[in-house]
């Protein structure tokens, strides 16, 4: 337990402390964010706000993830190694495409094939080190690696564990459009996870999984990130996460989950960004077979905006959302323990 506070009280800190000085740096080189043409209009004052504001989200997380072994008889793994790498590849990779942005000055950074082809790649070298090297289960999971226990073998779990990592971090990706949300959001489904690890940590016996207590401090670390970063995040935002840090939490998000022997529940905790993916797979599905839309504008937090609902009322009423979300995720894993207990 102290170890993870450690972990999330290091990240907290560093992120909390260290990003106005990135915050001053981005802005005495004037990369700031552009706005996207198809944006709504209230967005056009937001032009120029220091981007890229992921790279302290990345460095305080593994900083807090690194300090959480100091002191403690935890051990590293091979699967929270696993995960904090594919975190800081996939914020390499947000990072090229916002610079690419600013120095084009145009909110196009990386081109979609190349920017797809990078995640592809992220997403197969983590599959393959996943069955390869960690020796993760291979079973579809929903709460436990036996529930319902059906075994994909390596080729199916490799293909699942591809679309989780790819549908993850572009559905924060999307979500990311409003100062605070995909921050605040993160930071309750990585609580949760948190919890979780905890408890799979505690009750070995039930969950035979040996990093999860590593990994509940990748977890831990990464609410310590978010939540500092929100500090300065929230709206009105000083400092805007961009690609550098919704592709990082969106693939720390989807990499946890499946390490953690959860592939069916991340739907549920992380549900506010498979609800927001689903809002843009809807509009297009209608715009092209009916020549209708649905909302005014997807992802659905620009459809409120365009509705004139202030922007700080559509990201509380979302968070609210994610947070209920994530709590009935916890809430299933927890019913499920509660079940499974009796029986042991």
């Amino acid at each position: 337990m102290l170890s993870l506070m450690e972990s999330g009280g290091v990240a907290f800190l560093f992120s909390l402390f260290v990003t106005p000085l990135w915050i001053r740096f981005l802005t005495r080189r004037s990369l700031g964010q552009k706005i996207h043409e198809d944006a709504p209009s209230t967005h056009l004052v937001k032009a120029g706000t220091p981007t890229m504001g992921g790279v302290l989200i990345v460095v305080s997380a593994v900083l807090g993830y690194l300090m959480g072994h100091v002191g403690t008889s935890i051990v590293f793994t091979r699967s929270g190694i696993l995960v904090i790498a594919v975190i800081i590849a996939s914020g390499f990779l947000g990072f090229l495409d916002d610079y690419i942005g600013i120095r084009n000055a145009r909110n196009l950074g990386l081109n979609k094939r190349a920017k797809f082809v990078g995640q592809l790649l992220i997403a197969a070298v983590f599959a393959v080190l996943s069955i390869d090297w960690v020796h993760t289960s291979t079973n579809l999971s929903f709460t436990r690696f036996s529930l319902p226990g059906w075994n994909l073998t390596s080729i199916g779990w490799f293909v699942l564990a591809m679309l989780v990592i790819i549908a993850s971090t572009n559905a924060v990706n999307l979500t990311d459009g409003l100062d605070g949300l995909a921050a605040g959001s993160g930071t309750f489904c990585f609580g949760v996870l948190a919890i979780i690890g905890y408890w799979q940590f505690r009750h070995f016996s039930i969950y035979h999984l040996h990093a999860a207590l590593d990994l509940g401090l990748v977890a831990v670390g990464l609410v310590g990130a978010c939540l500092g970063f929100l500090w300065w995040n929230a709206a009105p935002a000083r400092i805007i996460m961009g690609d550098t840090g919704a592709l990082a939490v969106g693939t720390g998000l989807g990499a946890l989950c499946l390490l953690m022997n959860l592939d069916l529940l991340l739907p549920v905790i992380g549900g506010l960004f498979v609800a927001e993916t689903a809002s843009v797979i809807i509009q297009v599905i209608s715009f092209r077979l009916f020549g209708r839309r649905i909302f005014r504008m997807a992802p659905f937090h620009h459809h409120f905006e365009l509705r004139d609902w202030p922007e700080f009322t559509i990201i509380v009423r979302l968070w609210i959302l994610a947070g209920l979300l994530s709590m009935l995720g916890l809430g299933i894993f927890y019913g499920d323990f509660l079940k499974i207990a009796k029986v042991v």
